[in-house]
């Protein structure tokens, strides 16, 4: 049983202890409803969009749920995740834009909407009588005024024949040296899908995407929680940065690739610190 200061009255069940946090294998919802009311600095979500894939052991069809269905749980789990959520804290929702649109309704009545950003999707393609996807939604919310919010700055993009900047930034340039402001269309980004970079058969988050938001909303020694871990990608983002975590995934196979990969992480730190030869 774990009595950390996250938990409503502690919790019992398969959960794997670190350092920086803890992660559970329960439902999403059962492990939201079992955190205590405004826990969280940062609350991430990746879930399953509903397009019928499988992940871990379970079945194509535990992912094709009816669309109202598929309403009903995601609503409730936006609502459980509202308390969860620290005064100024922030919430992430990455998800497709049609499914974006509609939870954005739920996620309006109790947070202050901030961004809805634009991240590229590779190698979409065009479906009966609409344009083709070129983005996924993460929509960006928080409860009141954000307690931390820093502005990243990235790299200019340059051709890699002849090393000048792709865009015309004419009398700007001067402006741009160290690097251009973060905005709100996320280019330079897109799900991983190749297999060589990839923890699980299904495709996940870049490593930069969950970088990002703690780089903007990250609190130090403060708590990111992520009900649909996955392979535990947000969660390396929040230690990288200093943040502590607790988290859940249904499936115990991805527990324990979360397990090696944080695991890895600090070997990797004591070893170039020194301690391990």
């Amino acid at each position: 049983m774990s009595k950390k200061e996250w938990w409503e009255s502690g919790y019992r069940g398969t959960i794997l202890k670190f350092p920086e946090g803890e992660i559970v294998c329960d439902d999403a919802l059962n492990f939201l409803s079992s955190l205590r009311d405004r826990c969280a600095d940062i609350v991430f979500l990746d879930p399953p969009f509903n397009l019928g894939k499988r992940y871990g052991s379970g079945a194509k069809k535990d992912d094709l749920l009816e669309d109202h269905q598929y309403f009903k749980y995601m609503s409730d789990i936006l609502l459980r995740c509202c308390d969860v959520l620290k005064d100024g804290g922030a919430l992430y929702l990455f998800h497709l834009p049609s499914w974006a649109l509609r939870l954005s309704i739920v996620l309006a009545q109790h947070l202050q909407f901030r961004h809805w950003i634009a991240v590229s999707m590779k190698n979409g393609f065009a479906r009966g009588s609409y344009l083709q996807p070129a983005h996924y939604a993460l929509l960006y919310y928080t409860r009141g005024n954000p307690a931390r919010f820093r502005r990243p700055l990235i790299p200019v993009a340059k051709c890699r024949s002849c090393g000048k900047t792709i865009k015309d930034y004419g009398g700007y340039k001067k402006f741009i040296q160290n690097g251009l402001n973060l905005s709100d269309v996320w280019e330079d980004v897109s799900p991983v899908r190749h297999p060589k970079f990839k923890h699980r058969p299904s495709n996940e988050l870049p490593l930069k995407i969950p970088s990002r938001i703690v780089e903007i909303s990250g609190i130090e020694n403060g708590l990111l929680v992520d009900p649909f871990a996955g392979t535990g990608t947000a969660l390396v983002a929040a230690k990288e940065k200093g943040m502590r975590f607790v988290a859940c995934d249904k499936e115990k196979a991805f527990l324990n690739i979360m397990k090696q990969r944080l695991t890895h992480m600090t070997t990797v730190q004591t070893s170039q610190e020194g301690i391990i030869q």
